[in-house]
């Protein structure tokens, strides 16, 4: 591939990526707003410690229901109105999400002074946010993925997942920076309105370049529209190699209809259980209460927080490793080194908490434990659902299998609180029981990838799809040997 096309694709894949940067940056500006939310709409309604809980946590987790509801309309938005429609659907969302729950008050009344009468708005601008989430993580990589050519795509779709951590990393410096601005008084009133609404600059950002760049050619196909993909295969793989290209993929798209079990079931399930792994290790239940862990480990509130950045900082840098080496070393061997990481780490983080030896030593298995997710489950799913269905189920089998990631993200968020504030097990455990868990889902996590998962490095999207058909060939194969 020339240079000139490879800066074509970079470029593309930089505007699609914006997606993943706001997927983090949305999820994670709610962190630095917790307080001041409970301060402004919980507080004043005087309920009881647990009636409280519930709402507050109802109110900062709403967004993950809207996460559900964008991946499940996603397949639909970018099969029917296109990939790049799709995403720009998503960062106007994001966008009337941002400045909605910033000033839920708008249209409604006084702002700053509607208290608890605000809540619902807010509730509902944070779900539309959420539902942006939802759509950009599906779509984002769906559409690196089918304007990349096989012998990069790896790297191009593992850069959506270092946007998400950027993102993040983001995100919490910006709401640093906008509480250091002025008193907490200042804080409760006005930082964390205008913390929600700085989502809204990369989100115009997003919507802005999106004008620019064209749909990807599968999808062209899939419209009938075989011209303009030839016209988009060219500009990127070459005059030479666009029609052999174009042939496979009006091939692959016609050899079977798009009745979601046309392949039959393994495809989707494996697809499905890549998405539910990934949240059955507990990796957001150590992002999301990384301080409350370290805490539980006896740290003060501002080395909490300090080793928070840390484990940022880890998953950043091995996000990085994840892109140099998922087209060198292929898929399935980086998912099975990185559940070896991440067992190893919990189950010696379950057992520094039972044995109360807390300090350095638990930072370290932490630590590990990010890098291992990081260089593998983190950036290797999102590159497998993107690249291992055939095109003509693509769009429905990756929002099936997005729901169920998020549906998982969501259980796990809950159940970690539960599990930690269970006093029989933190009697029995010290607050290490869960580490247990995460520590036995990431051996199951390494057996799954050995048995099922095939692996697709360096193959075209269209020669997956053989994998499939090889499947099936097996299974009649074996069934005529069992009558036999």
């Amino acid at each position: 591939m020339s240079k000139s096309n490879t800066g074509l694709v970079v470029a593309l894949t930089f505007v699609a990526t914006l997606g993943g940067l706001l997927f983090g940056y949305d999820t994670a500006v709610i962190s630095g707003a917790v307080g001041a939310i409970d301060h402004y709409f919980i507080d004043p309604q005087h309920l009881s410690q647990t009636a409280a809980s519930t709402l507050s946590g109802w109110t900062i987790s709403s967004a993950l229901f809207g996460c559900v509801l964008g991946s499940g309309v996603a397949g639909w938005i970018s099969s029917r109105l296109g990939r790049k429609r799709g995403l720009m659907i998503a960062a106007l969302m994001f966008l009337l999400g941002s400045i909605g729950s910033a000033v839920p008050e708008l249209g409604l009344g006084v702002i700053g002074r509607m208290g608890p009468a605000a809540l619902t708005p807010f509730i509902c601008y944070r779900i539309l946010g959420g539902m942006g989430v939802g759509i950009a993580s599906m779509i984002s990589p769906l559409y690196i993925a089918e304007i990349a050519p096989s012998e990069i795509r790896g790297r191009l779709v593992s850069c959506n997942q270092l946007a998400i951590v950027v993102g993040i990393l983001l995100v919490y410096f910006v709401n640093w920076f906008i509480q250091s601005l002025g008193t907490h008084a200042w804080y409760l009133s006005t930082a964390w309105r205008v913390m929600l609404a700085s989502e809204s600059v990369p989100a115009l950002l997003f919507l802005a370049l999106l004008f620019f760049v064209p749909d990807t050619p599968r999808w062209f196909v899939m419209r009938g529209r075989s011209e303009e993909a030839l016209r988009q295969l060219a500009r990127v793989n070459g005059e030479a190699a666009a029609p052999g290209i174009l042939a496979d993929i009006e091939r692959t798209l016609a050899v079977r209809s798009g009745r979601l079990l046309a392949f039959g079931l393994p495809v989707l399930a494996i697809g499905i259980l890549l998405s539910v792994f990934q949240q059955l290790v507990g990796i957001n239940a150590v992002l999301y209460y990384a301080p409350l862990m370290f805490r539980n480990m006896g740290a003060s509130t501002n080395s909490a927080f300090l080793q928070t950045v840390v484990v940022g900082a880890a998953n950043l840098l091995f996000t990085f490793v994840a892109i140099a080496c998922v087209d060198r070393l292929g898929r399935k061997p980086l998912l099975v080194i990185g559940s070896s990481a991440m067992a190893a780490a919990m189950f010696a983080l379950g057992g520094l908490f039972d044995a109360h030896a807390l300090g350095l030593w638990a930072l370290v298995a932490v630590v590990a434990y990010i890098a291992g997710f990081a260089l593998s489950w983190g950036p290797v799913v999102w590159v497998l659902l993107a690249e291992m269905f055939p095109n003509s189920i693509k769009s429905k089998a990756m929002a099936i299998a997005v729901a169920a990631q998020w549906l998982a993200n969501l259980f796990v968020s809950w159940s970690f609180k539960v599990l930690d504030g269970n006093g029989w097990l933190n009697a029995h455990f010290n607050h290490g029981f869960a580490y247990w868990i995460y520590g036995s889902m990431s051996v199951l996590s390494a057996a799954f990838v050995l048995r099922f998962v095939p692996e697709t490095k360096g193959r075209t999207l269209e020669s997956i799809q053989e994998l499939w058909h090889a499947h099936r060939r097996g299974d009649r194969l074996a069934s005529a040997e069992a009558l036999d």
